[in-house]
């Protein structure tokens, strides 16, 4: 049966296009894909994620787990920091992109891909064995709310006492504050849009209260509630990875182009072996973004040439509705992985294909001033 989440009437009433994701009515969109789009590139949306849940590491070896369970080194983090790592398998394999935020060095959340919450449960408990630390899914016991887009800060500033200004609140940092009525909330200043934006963590009583304080403080700045094919319409422009399809345990995160997130260091992680034989013997295939120049049906498993032989497929195809082009992720041969390499993909129609070129870097805001303004 499926389940609803704490906003589910409001959805319902904003006219949600809804689908079945892990279990949950979930938005797909509401007014279009195309208009929310552009509403969180110039203004400011609200997204439902209550179906994100977390992991809670707690106890006194419980940065001592994660520094070996992660690629990315927990100890260089401070309180109220969050980094983004995978957590892999001894061959290498990706068992989950997630982000993990720390609130002590007895006390980490993880936030992983909802499908693989049970596969990081499971990879970290045979890890911890006896190690004086616990491992709990904390399920739906926050309410979750993303809001994401260049207004983001000036409308929660106006429903919080906490400072969350660019000088006090950094990219991939967290804070405690009020919001509106509600004490003590987690708000962090990350997302998967490629802008300003915040994810709010709250008790889940308070969620209808949260979404109703967020929606008419936002009416100043015509906001826009958002789905799910927004949102992977937004991260596609950004260049972000998506589980299950760019990434799985079948792929390691140097050939996904994520090697800045594993930190070979004076210390032993999970697939740190894998992961060195892979440098030492270079990346055969890389994965690569690649623009088809307009709007075009890809989706995955759509086949990629090169001089007309099949030389990859797509892993994921989304519309970048801001820069009015289809994106394809495919993991590419080393001599072709560079920018400019023209390739062609099939359509989704199977009767045709388009020329598409090959980019090593995110088409939008590469330089990431939006994201850290």
């Amino acid at each position: 049966m499926i389940k609803h989440t704490p906003y589910y009437h409001k959805l319902v009433a904003a006219g949600a296009k809804l689908q079945d994701r892990g279990g949950f009515a979930t938005p797909n969109f509401f007014t279009s894909i195309a208009d929310e789009h552009q509403a969180v590139r110039e203004r400011v949306g609200m997204f439902d994620v209550y179906y994100q849940v977390g992991v809670e590491i707690k106890g006194k070896e419980a940065e001592a787990l994660l520094t070996r369970a992660l690629v990315n080194d927990v100890r260089r983090m401070r309180d109220g920091g969050v980094i983004y790592s995978s957590l892999c398998t001894e061959a290498g394999g990706i068992v989950d992109d997630l982000t993990c935020f720390r609130f002590s060095g007895d006390r980490l959340w993880l936030s992983p891909t909802p499908s693989r919450v049970q596969a990081v449960m499971s990879a970290l408990g045979k890890l911890a064995g006896d190690m004086n630390v616990t491992v709990t899914n904390l399920g739906y016991s926050n309410g979750y709310l993303s809001v994401q887009g260049p207004r983001s800060r000036e409308l929660l500033g106006a429903l919080t006492q906490a400072d969350i200004s660019s000088e006090a609140l950094k990219y991939f940092a967290f804070t405690h504050g009020n919001l509106g009525e509600v004490p003590k909330a987690v708000i962090s200043r990350t997302g998967y849009s490629g802008e300003l934006g915040y994810e709010l963590f709250f008790p889940v009583e308070f969620a209808e209260y949260v979404w109703d304080l967020v929606a008419e403080a936002g009416k100043q700045f015509d906001i826009r509630p958002c789905g799910m094919k927004t949102m992977r319409s937004l991260r596609i422009e950004k260049s972000y990875l998506l589980y299950g399809l760019d990434i799985s345990e079948e792929t390691d995160p140097l050939s996904a182009g994520l090697a800045w997130t594993v930190r070979f260091d004076d210390r032993q992680f999970v697939g740190r072996r894998a992961l060195e034989e892979v440098n030492a013997k270079g990346i055969a295939r890389c994965l690569r973004l690649i623009d088809t120049g307009a709007i075009h049906p890809i989706v995955h498993g759509e086949a990629v040439f090169h001089n007309g032989e099949v030389v990859s497929t797509v892993t994921s195809g989304d519309p970048g509705f801001h820069l009015g082009k289809t994106f394809a992720f495919a993991y590419l041969p080393r001599e072709l992985a560079t920018q400019g390499t023209q390739v062609q993909i099939q359509l989704a129609d199977g009767k045709s294909a388009v020329t598409g070129t090959v980019l090593d870097r995110a088409p939008y805001d590469p330089e990431r001033r939006r994201l850290t303004a």
